[in-house]
């Protein structure tokens, strides 16, 4: 059920009753993102999946940031009365989770990490997403998206599951150029946060795509260690959707862990 509050500039999808989780999508996607995950928790947990600004229909605001689009999710907490939940991000979404964690530790029961990362951009990632940036300007927004996220997909996944890869580019597309630049800008200009990490007190999960280019493995391996209750997983075969690539398995992963971090 889709949901809204502020004239339609805040929305979400929810579904189900009983322990909250949070869902939150990456650049270019939307709540969609979630679908087969929304339909196998709700029938045991209530499942908020938000829209961020940009996508779905939903306005984006200026100026956007990390910590701005931490605040969106905040706002749906409070609206839908959710005192914690477990907090699941996708790549720019885990980034979001993360400074969700980070200002409102007392709302995050548990924190999981979809092919993300709590590191910074190093140098060349920055200037690579200002590359992105020009190309989009140059030759807008479908183009590139239709260069750029096949990649997200293994080598293996684009063989064996060629539909994934348009429904995926279907779900970009939606996705207008200006929030495209500016997510890319957020993601840049994002601190570290690898402490959060360190310092929180709550489980962590930390799901990897042995073949993921956006998030590469030697990029995670450093930070498996760091929190004090932590489950990762490493798929073989896959980039940087498993909750596509490897949807059973996916699925029972993350809702394990929110079964775990209900104890």
């Amino acid at each position: 059920m889709r949901k809204s509050i502020n004239n339609g500039n805040i929305t979400w999808l929810e579904e189900g009753q009983g322990a909250v989780v949070v869902l939150i999508h990456g650049f270019s996607e939307n709540a969609g993102l979630w679908e087969k995950q929304i339909k196998h928790l709700k029938n045991h947990y209530r499942v908020i999946a938000p829209n961020l600004p940009g996508t779905a229909a939903v306005p984006i605001t200026t100026p956007l940031s990390i910590e701005s689009m931490a605040e969106y999710v905040y706002a749906i907490l409070l609206a839908a009365d959710i005192q914690e939940a477990v907090v699941i991000g996708h790549s720019m979404g885990g980034y979001i989770a993360l400074a969700l964690a980070e200002k409102y530790p007392e709302r995050v029961k548990g924190l999981g990490l979809f092919h993300s990362t709590a590191k910074a951009d190093s140098e060349e990632k920055k200037e690579g997403r200002r590359k992105s940036i020009k190309l989009m300007e140059q030759y807008g927004a479908e183009t590139f998206l239709r260069q750029t996220l096949p990649n997200m997909f293994s080598p293996a996944s684009k063989i064996t599951q060629p539909e994934l890869v348009d429904a995926y580019i279907k779900m970009g597309l939606e996705c207008q150029l200006p929030a495209l630049v500016a997510y890319y800008e957020a993601m840049a200009a994002r601190p570290d946060r690898t402490r959060i990490l360190s310092d929180i007190r709550v489980p962590v999960l930390l799901i990897i795509g042995k073949d993921d280019n956006a998030v590469p493995l030697d990029n995670i391996l450093p930070q498996i260690t760091l929190p004090r209750i932590g489950s990762i997983h490493i798929f073989e075969n896959v980039g940087h959707l498993g909750m596509w690539e490897r949807v059973v398995a996916s699925n029972v992963i993350v809702e394990q862990f929110i079964s775990f971090c209900q104890l």
